[in-house]
């Protein structure tokens, strides 16, 4: 397994290269760190053994570089754990702690766990200390919030590592002392400045650099900014910025302003071009804080261009960090958002912030409907609709459109929770749902995509409540609803689908309505309950009924009569099994009526009618031929077999068995490419398991 990470903050996957060339200092506290990972615990003091992993902590202010202390520990000890280094970010940009459930499932999906789409939290923390049960791993864990998040997510195994970086420490948490970081040796610290401004300019005047760095305190996010200051301006002297910063120091603000890191930034910041400045100041606005050439041309109301443009010029500064990613894209250094949030506010009206925020879910918006639209090439329509497209949002190919899906899915499911949060863009934000559905289902398919989709499902029902939309919120119950029942939570997909009833009918929605009675009926069915299955299946039969929807009704019948097959009452069974095949012979599908009239033929079986099968069973046969139904023929040549060998004709049967394995011989070797199993062949589904 090769080395991972997974930033949960955005739920990006990412690789995190941490090169003993670029980093600098803190010698004596990674040989502490070290020192600490074969220290006897408290545990192997008491004669115990340690019942779970060992934790590191790593805590210092944002900005002090404790994530790149733990990078670097973690480059130096990863050989030990062979089965790869998993990481998690456990806060957003803005300090708010990603849930627990989040960072649970981005670490299985690391880990190729699948996961139940809508499990709960305890569940998803059990699933992942059982992954990580006979593994050998290592856990990086940063910008912790709080014990509780690290708590839940420590592997019961001490063959694995722990790396956890916090604010300050995690009482609660046995057995930890915290490494507390403050700011770098100043030979550290000067080396750090001169990989932005050479050597050249530090070496003509060592005595002004140690200056600044004494000025920025050591705080390597302060020296960035420093560092990338004075590498945009070649004139200027590095005993210039220590002077600003000393003067800053004695006649600045109070409190966090007075920071070496809100001093150098407001330098940075009043020093850029009003249009640039207003691009950085925006980007607190990013979903997650990532950030891509779109997201900073619609928040700006810039062109694409420009905004690359800018992105690229703050990376220089040390305002922004590159993602390793296939496509452009950056991330604001958490450190650095508050500030940017706290200059947007200040300096941006209310309103102009709004309408930042809606330029951007829009852009989304049109991009999620490229993305989709370029799956649909075979629709006339969709072609003229995907040329209508302005040439900066197109996709050139469906590979491209996915990677891009793929790669910016952290940030797209960010901005839904933004744009639901908000509460003042309701109506954007039920557009930028609906499109991420559709693409996502377009790209991966609903069983992939089925996690993501549950939690934008359970958005949509937030905003429908909110604005008492009844038609939407019946969708996103019964969306719900076949999620929890798709993976085994039926009593609570039972709940779903009645809600959806009860909203369905406030809405006034036949639609919905009828889906929900039928999939009540499907719940109290899987649940053994099939006198209510029936009961149900009938109350939506009877609106199938009554707006001639012909071919529904006779696809109800056949789950009113499995209903009544499974409850033994194989009267009823068979009266609903002819009803579904008239219905579907007076509709003219033939390949329906074959598969109705087959399994009429099993529930006369069940009855204890051979010779009524028997002859049901070469009907359907027939009608299977006529409709080039060729694995339906072969299930039903193993039936006939089946039922000769019971009524005393071995021969017969060996002639059906090897008609249905011509049959299939044949089918398999058209269909190789596909990949079917030959077994799967033999399976007649009923109706109500095809629905």
């Amino acid at each position: 397994m090769t080395d991972q990470a997974v930033d949960t903050g955005g739920g990006r996957l990412s690789a995190h290269p941490a090169t003993a060339d670029h980093f600098l200092g803190r010698t004596r506290e990674l040989k502490e760190l070290r020192a600490d990972i074969e220290r006897a615990g408290l545990d192997t003091l008491s004669g115990r053994k340690a019942p779970r992993a060992r934790v590191l902590l790593i805590a210092g202010r944002p900005g002090s570089g404790r994530t790149a202390v733990a990078e670097e520990l973690v480059r130096q000890v990863a050989e030990r754990y062979p089965d790869g280094v998993l990481r998690a970010r456990l806060s957003e940009p803005d300090g708010t702690p990603v849930p627990i459930e989040r960072t649970a499932r981005e670490l299985l999906a690391a880990l190729d766990v699948q996961a139940p789409a809508g499990a709960a939290e305890d569940d998803l923390t059990e699933a992942l200390r059982a992954a990580l049960a006979e593994r050998r791993a290592l856990l990086l864990l940063d910008d912790a919030a709080g014990a509780e998040q690290v708590d839940a997510l420590l592997p019961d195994t001490p063959d694995c590592l722990v790396v956890a970086v916090s604010g300050g420490p995690l009482t609660g948490i046995a057995d930890v002392r915290p490494c507390t970081l403050g700011g770098l040796d100043t030979k550290s610290a000067v080396e750090l400045l001169a990989r932005y401004t050479g050597s050249v300019r530090i070496t003509v005047d060592p005595r002004s650099a140690e200056s600044l760095a004494e000025a920025c305190q050591g705080h390597p996010a302060a020296l960035t900014l420093a560092g990338g200051w004075l590498a945009s301006r070649p004139q200027a002297a590095v005993s210039d910025l220590a002077k600003r910063m000393h003067t800053d120091a004695v006649e600045g603000a109070e409190g966090a302003d007075a920071t070496p890191l809100a001093r150098v930034f407001r330098l940075v910041h009043d020093q850029l071009p009003a249009p640039a400045a207003r691009i950085l100041r925006l980007l607190s606005l990013a979903p997650a804080g990532l950030i891509d050439p779109h997201t900073a041309s619609a928040l700006a109301g810039c062109s694409v261009g420009a905004a690359r443009a800018a992105l690229d010029e703050f990376v220089l500064l040390g305002l922004l960090r590159a993602v390793d990613s296939p496509l452009p894209e950056y991330d604001v250094p958490g450190c650095l958002h508050p500030l940017l949030r706290s200059f947007a506010e200040s300096q941006e009206r209310p309103a102009e912030l709004q309408l930042a925020r809606a330029r951007m879910l829009e852009r989304t918006v049109r991009l999620l409907q490229s993305c989709r639209a370029i799956t649909e090439t075979d629709s006339p329509q969709a072609r003229e609709k995907l040329q209508e497209t302005p040439p900066a949002l197109r996709f050139p190919t469906p590979r491209a459109a996915e990677e891009w899906l793929r790669v910016r899915r952290p940030a797209l499911l960010a901005a839904v929770r933004v744009a639901v949060a908000d509460g003042e863009l309701d109506t954007l934000a039920r557009r930028l749902m609906s499109q991420l559905v559709r693409a996502m289902a377009a790209h991966f398919g609903t069983q992939a995509a089925a996690p993501d989709l549950y939690g934008v499902h359970g958005l949509v029902l937030d905003v429908a409540e909110r604005r008492g939309l009844h038609r939407e919120r019946a969708a996103a119950l019964l969306n719900l609803g076949d999620l929890d029942a798709q993976t085994g939570r039926t009593r609570d997909a039972l709940a779903r689908y009645r809600a959806a009833l009860d909203a369905g009918r406030e809405a006034n929605d036949p639609y919905a309505t009828r889906r929900a009675m039928e999939s009540v009926g499907g719940a109290h069915q899987e649940l053994g309950d099939y006198d209510r299955a029936a009961d149900w299946f009938g109350r939506a039969l009877a609106e199938r009924l009554a707006r001639g929807e012909r071919t529904e009704a006779a696809r109800l019948y056949g789950r009113i009569a499995t209903a009544h097959t499974y409850a033994g009452r194989y009267g009823e069974g068979l009266r609903n099994w002819r009803a579904a095949a008239a219905g579907y012979r007076k509709e003219g599908d033939v390949a329906a009526y074959a598969r109705a009239l087959s399994e009429l033929a099993r529930v006369q079986e069940y009855a204890g009618r051979p010779e009524e099968s028997l002859r049901t069973c070469q009907e359907a046969a027939e009608w299977a031929r006529r409709a080039d139904e060729v694995r339906l023929q072969a299930a039903l040549q193993l039936r006939l077999a089946d039922t000769l060998d019971r009524l005393g004709d071995p021969t017969a049967a060996r002639l059906h068995r090897a008609a249905a394995e011509r049959m299939l011989n044949e089918e398999q070797s058209e269909d190789d490419s596909s990949g079917e199993q030959d077994a799967n062949a033999c399976e007649i589904r009923s109706a109500s398991s095809e629905d």
